[in-house]
């Protein structure tokens, strides 16, 4: 789960570790009273949950209260597109008036969880500002890598190893240490998946602060913390991945026009994968896990063709945990009631498959049969490409 800079920014802040004043709002005049209560010129920022946003219009300098009020409506309700948004961009429902800083140096800090490595990682870079893949591209030797044993925890040695690779030294050297020590505090003890500061900013005045913050969680553990599933905004997520997660269907929107119903996520991506070798594109990876019941197999159908680009769909299910009949039953029962007039290419292994074919062909809807994955995908593919004609 992602949430805006100025949640994670408070967030940071009940933490103890310092961030820029400022204020979220969502008028013109919300960012006019903002401005005037700090007294200081301002720095008007979208909020929207992408990167980019300055090269994108979404950042602006204000020198007084009035320009901050007119920075803010030009900002709010506009489109914001950046390379993460993508072409369809965001809509900026609210801006954070922030101090502007007067800044020395900008650095790079981020913690992330290292699977490979089953620890917890912080990334330290005196490269601030820009993309840590563009730094890794170009400058990797300005990359340094701590990784902390979650068992023992952040030791303070640690600490001073990425103080020392942001390049601080006394007197920040100690407000370096405590500002890693509480991160990795706040990413533990919330279950992040990802803590970016950047950049990290030592001030001419000696200040060291978070500039900007990105701070994604382990939506597996979001029932954990009440206080962030609360941050959650929906309208920055796509809206049939919303309504999957309220039917507890692992749902991605993508691109293509081969809509995908597979159990198992790997089965998902392997599914993806063939679509592609067969010179198709697949609209989405969607898995309906191991209790593909009718009426969880009737929503899935209802997503996936809300996606006005799927020309046809593929499924594919092994029969292991849940029974291929019973898959069976409920994609007749969902095409019966939905209508559906797309092309339906159904590959079923396992568990009672063949009573599943007998099934889908006894049926009185048109259903084509694969005898395999190959032969699925090719199919799938092929009825996606006439249709689209």
């Amino acid at each position: 789960m992602k949430i805006h800079e100025y949640q994670a920014k408070t967030l940071l802040r009940s933490y103890g570790i310092p961030v820029p004043e400022g204020e979220v709002a969502a008028t013109a005049d919300e960012a006019y009273d903002i401005t005037i209560e700090m007294n200081r010129k301002v720095v008007v920022k979208a909020q929207i949950h992408a990167g980019g946003r300055g090269k994108g219009g979404g950042i602006k300098l204000a020198e007084s209260a009035k320009e901050a009020a007119r920075r803010a409506d030009e900002i709010l309700g506009m489109t914001l597109v950046t390379h993460q948004t993508g072409p369809e961009g965001r809509v900026v429902g609210k801006v954070l008036v922030e101090e502007a800083l007067a800044v020395s140096r900008e650095l790079y800090l981020g913690v992330v969880l290292d699977r490979a490595a089953e620890k917890v990682t912080f990334i330290a870079s005196t490269e601030g500002g820009m993309e840590i893949e563009a730094v890794a591209a170009t400058t990797p030797e300005k990359i340094i890598k701590v990784a902390v044993d979650r068992r023992v925890g952040m030791q303070p040695f640690q600490a001073r190893q990425v103080a020392a690779a942001l390049g601080l030294e006394k007197p920040l050297m100690r407000e370096g240490i405590r500002f890693v020590m509480r991160l990795y505090t706040l990413f533990m003890e919330k279950d992040a998946s990802l803590a970016e500061i950047n950049p990290l900013v030592v001030t001419e005045d000696g200040r060291l602060l978070a500039a900007d913050a990105k701070i994604n969680f382990d939506d597996n553990a979001i029932c954990r913390h009440p206080d962030i599933s609360e941050l959650r905004d929906l309208a920055e997520e796509e809206p049939t991945e919303v309504e999957a997660s309220r039917h507890h269907l692992s749902y991605v929107k993508l691109n293509g026009t081969v809509g995908c119903m597979v159990n198992g996520a790997g089965l998902a991506m392997g599914t993806m994968d063939i679509i592609k070798h067969y010179g198709g594109f697949p609209a989405n990876f969607l898995d309906v896990g191991g209790g593909a019941s009718a009426e969880r197999v009737e929503q899935a159908f209802k997503i996936l063709l809300s996606d006005p680009n799927v020309k046809a769909v593929l499924i594919n299910i092994f029969g292991g945990i849940v029974r291929c009949d019973r898959v069976a039953n409920g994609v007749v029962e969902a095409a019966k009631r939905l209508n559906l007039d797309v092309p339906i290419v159904v590959r079923l292994a396992g568990t009672n498959s063949e009573l599943a074919g007998r099934i889908l062909e006894e049926s009185d809807l048109t259903f084509t049969v694969a005898t395999d994955l190959a032969d699925a995908a090719e199919k799938a593919v092929a009825a996606a490409k006439s249709a689209a004609l």
